[in-house]
């Protein structure tokens, strides 16, 4: 597990993210968190050309609750793109700025729309899940976007010291240009913090349960349930043990917390 101690960037020019709300950079304080509506695949398009360092999370009310209580979490994320992932962020949106969000960006709907839209060939990294996982989810992202090469580099269980060096060893020979990075909120978003920079890959990707779904492990909840924007409740019936807490207790507490804010606001 990553040592919550200070988070020192890893080495790299960061791509410059401006926080203001404003039509056209629609960024709004969530929590600890500044989320923004904008579609994002120019700008990552943009770091990948010109080999700027830019890291990417989708931000849900699990996310808001954790950075309400993890202040080091909270300042990883400010050096952050997060865009509005789930119904959770739309709601608190509505709440503090009258509207939701333009479109819900989470990742498992974005990275596959990037990939489509993108321009040129990625080298694309896939780090996290149980093992064999990222074997599974390469093959499949690779099937779907040939034009791209889809490079399984480890699965994530990984202990902070020599195994992470040997990780980061193997990500540099990759020569990437996109990393994802699936090992769970606030570990996955410490780790791109504490160790990838440009040499290890410009854009990276803290993509949460993404690659479990690519690879088939966790099902996707049918198009009707997504439409209905209830898919945290497919979620938490396919696996109640491990999100009982998250949604059941934490749902009611992100909305109190945004209740506070609206009320301070």
């Amino acid at each position: 597990m990553i040592d919550p101690a200070p988070i020192q960037p890893a080495a790299g020019k960061p791509v410059v993210i401006r926080k203001r709300a404003d039509a056209q950079t629609p960024v709004r304080r969530l929590g600890g968190l500044d989320v923004t509506g904008v579609d994002a695949i120019a700008r990552i398009d943009a770091a990948i050309a010109s080999r700027q360092r830019l890291q990417i999370a989708f931000v849900n009310a699990h996310c808001v609750n954790v950075s309400m209580t993890d202040a080091d979490y909270a300042a990883v994320m400010s050096e952050m793109l997060c865009l509005p992932d789930g119904i959770g962020v739309d709601v608190g949106s509505r709440m503090l700025f009258g509207e939701p969000f333009p479109e819900n960006l989470n990742g498992t709907d974005f990275l596959p729309r990037f990939f489509g839209e993108t321009q040129g060939e990625l080298r694309v990294g896939l780090v996290g899940g149980e093992p064999g996982i990222v074997d599974r989810a390469a093959e499949r992202f690779g099937e779907r976007f040939p034009q791209h090469r889809f490079i399984a580099v480890s699965h994530g269980f990984f202990a902070e010291g020599e195994e992470t060096e040997r990780l980061l060893d193997w990500i540099r020979l990759a020569r990437l240009d996109v990393l994802l990075v699936g090992i769970g909120v606030p570990r996955q978003e410490r780790f791109l913090a504490r160790h990838v920079g440009v040499r290890e890959a410009p854009v990276a990707f803290a993509v949460g349960a993404l690659l479990d779904f690519t690879a088939g492990k966790v099902a996707r909840a049918p198009a009707f349930v997504r439409r209905l924007r209830i898919e945290w409740i497919w979620r938490l019936l396919m696996e109640p043990r491990r999100l009982a807490r998250r949604y059941l207790a934490g749902n009611p507490a992100f909305l109190a917390r945004i209740a506070r804010q609206r009320l301070r606001k």
